[in-house]
Parts: structure tokens; sequence; C-alpha cells
């Protein structure tokens, strides 16, 4: 159980505090409700080029790192379809510090030239070796919109098109920051050996007199249901033929969620998993495979992907996974079955929840998605799926209808 307390400042900036006393660090989280949903479709990319630029500094502080490694702290940040967060480390007698560099570039971040023109080098740069030179590099984006047509999801974080991030104006990127990059659109979590008037103080002194944003009216166009199977084709120079079958799931809030979770495991986690035993070491039709689900605030997508071994035609890989699918429709899974993926998770979760920064991003997650205390009810959630649950997810997610296909098909 995750103890912590919360507060909100009058510009709308949610505090939670969870104090470790047997630690002598502290994690800082910054949780922003921005990610790629959040774009236009012709200004894609702008969300995980913000993670870049907010470490360029602000117009007091040139540089974000240095003052943080002086105090004997590291930082990092990562951008999700749903949000972009930002967490420090550091002994808990500097939190201060801290605050001060976070702050600051909320509320001034250095709108330079030369710096945005640095960080647009460093995502193109990125987006072409990831994304354009990589074997199989394109894959995400031809699965997202394959898979959706009118809600933002269609693009990856990275962007839509190379060009979105290259033709990115100062006016852009200064209206996108001052809508989205507001303390009434964060949460901040403070966890380690800290106290709550401690934060509170800390909170109220370096961000209290922050401005808050406009109220954020989101109006993200929602996907309709899928009738149809969709199927692309595709030809390029990468060493095997794979295969990639994307079905629509439920979203992440959504009572399904953790059977949708424990069925992903059944089928991809470990070597006893059923696409390993079944289509890898039994068939020898792939030479690997596995699955993993988008886990959006919106209807995400259930993805299993897998490279063929060399005497494995494309058909026939695609038969098999149909036909194991089907099998998983048809018959309840096995209780013997479902106890091993719950125990793995719940071990899963509790050796987690043992680093503080993994309790800080956790509790600013689940107040994201509308209460804190959500993650002390996960693993009870989990251990509560039955069998007859996991069948009717299976049924609702694996239908022809439903299946989004993309044959990647080597040249050579």
């Amino acid at each position: 159980m995750i103890q912590f307390e919360q507060f909100t400042l009058k510009n709308g900036l949610k505090v939670i505090v969870h104090h470790d006393a047997t630690t002598s660090m502290a994690a800082v989280n910054i949780l922003y409700k921005v990610g790629s949903r959040d774009e236009k479709a012709e200004q894609t990319g702008f969300a995980h080029l913000f993670e870049h630029f907010m470490f360029e500094g602000s117009e007091s502080i040139p540089e974000f790192d240095t003052p943080l490694q002086n105090a004997g702290g590291e930082n990092n940040a990562f951008t999700s379809n749903d949000i972009t967060n930002y967490y420090d480390i550091l002994p808990a007698n500097n939190l201060e510090t801290a605050f001060w560099l976070e702050s600051d570039r909320m509320l001034s971040l250095a709108f330079e030239e030369e710096s945005l023109a640095t960080q647009k080098s460093v995502v193109i740069e990125e987006f072409k070796e990831h994304y354009i030179n990589q074997p199989y590099g394109d894959v995400w984006h031809k699965i997202c919109a394959l898979s959706y047509k009118v809600h933002p999801y269609q693009w990856p974080v990275i962007g839509k098109e190379l060009s979105h991030v290259e033709q990115v104006q100062m006016q852009s990127a200064k209206d996108f920051f001052f809508k989205y990059y507001r303390p009434n659109n964060a949460v901040l979590v403070v966890a380690g050996n800290v106290k709550t008037d401690e934060v509170k103080q800390l909170a109220e002194k370096w961000f209290g007199e922050i401005p808050a944003g406009e109220p954020i009216v989101r109006n993200i166009p929602q996907e309709p249901v899928q009738n149809e199977e969709r199927v692309l084709e595709v030809k390029a120079d990468v060493p095997v033929n794979a295969i990639y079958k994307a079905y629509k799931m439920c979203a992440r809030k959504d009572e399904a969620f953790h059977a949708t979770d424990l069925l992903r495991d059944i089928l991809s986690t470990g070597d006893s998993s059923r696409l390993y035993q079944q289509l890898v070491k039994e068939k020898r039709l792939f030479s690997s495979i596995g699955a993993y689900i988008s886990e959006t605030v919106d209807a995400g997508l259930f993805v299993i992907e897998g490279k063929l071994n060399a005497e494995t035609s494309i058909d026939k890989a695609n038969e098999a996974i149909e036909e194991m699918l089907a099998q998983i429709t048809k018959e309840q899974i096995d209780e013997t079955e479902l106890t091993k993926v719950k125990n793995k998770i719940e071990a899963y979760m509790v050796f987690g929840e043992t680093n503080i920064l993994n309790r800080a991003m956790n509790l600013a997650y689940f107040e994201m998605l509308g209460n804190p205390d959500g993650i002390n009810h996960e693993i009870e959630k989990y251990l509560s799926v039955t069998g007859e649950m996991l069948h009717q997810v299976a049924v609702n997610i694996f239908r022809k209808e439903n299946c989004n296909t993309l044959r990647y098909l080597s040249k050579n």
C-alpha cells in the first residue's frame, strides 16, 4: 500500500507527497497531461519535440542538467500518446534544487531560435535513425494509420511525417507550450524522505506564483467501430518477412483492461506462453513472436507481431495465428494457467513498488486517470480476473472484422 497526501495550489497544480523514511533520496516527478493525441494532424511530433526542448534551460537557468548534477541528482523524461513525464532523482536534503529547476522551466522556458533548431535537429536525426533507416522502423507508423482513421492515435509519438518536425516555427512552439505546460495541466509528485509540510512550503514558494493556463477543452474525435478487416502489404529491404495483427481493445480505465492485460501475458510472456510454445517451438513457423498492448486513455490496440522463418509463407503464418486465437475464443483459460500469470504480474508489481521513482510515476499516472489511490487496487483487480472474463475479452477482441493486418515482406 502506497501511503500519500495531496493538495492543490490555487493555480491548479495538483501535488502528491509520498513519505518513505527508509531512503535518503527523493524523486520529483512532473506529469503534464499532453501527448501526441493533443496534436493537430498537420502538426505532429510537438509533444515529443518538447520532451527534448524542455531541457534547453530557462531564461534564468541556461542549463538544466548542470545544477541538478551538482546537487547529486539525475533526470530524464518520456512522452506517450497521452502524457509527457519529467523526473528528477536527488538526495532529499537537496530537494529544493529540483523545485527551482522544474518551476523555472514551467514559468519561463527559454524560447531561443538556436535552442529550438538544436532540438529539432536531434529529433530529426532520431526520426531518421529509428524510423526511416532502421529495418521495420516504419511499422508503427503503418499500424497506426491502418488501425485509426479519425483519432489522433493514427500517428506515432515521434510524429506522422519528418517534415512536421522540420517545419516547426517558434510561434507554434510557444502556442503549444503555453496551452499545455501550465500548472493546471500538471501533476507534481514528490516521493522519498520528505515531509508534506516541507513539500507544501516549497510548492508554494516555487510554483505558487506561476499563472494558470486557460482550461483545456479536448474535442478529440473518437474512432468509430471497425466493421471490416483491413490488410496492408508492403515490401521493404528487411532481413525476413514479418506479420503484425493489431486488434482494437478497450481504454486504460475500462473494466476489461486487467483481463486484457492478463490475456496478453498468457499469449506472450515467457517461453511457456502460447504463442512461443505453439508457433515457435512446436510448429517452427516463426523465429520470434510476441504480443503487446497500448495502455492508452482512449481505446487502444492489442498487437501480435512475429518474424517468420525462411520456409514459412506469409499466408501460413497468418493462418496459424488466427487458428490459435480462434482456439482461445472457444475454450476457457485453464485455472492453472491463469493463476501462473497472476502470480507473475503480482510479483512484478510488488517488486516495482520497491523503487521510489516507480511509486512517484505511478501516483502521477493514476492521478491523471482520475484517482491516485487507484495504484493501491491494481493487484486486487488483476487477482479478481476470472477465466470467464478472459474468455469474454478474447471473444470481443479477436474478431476478424476487428483486425488490422500488416504483411511486411522482404524484397530479398
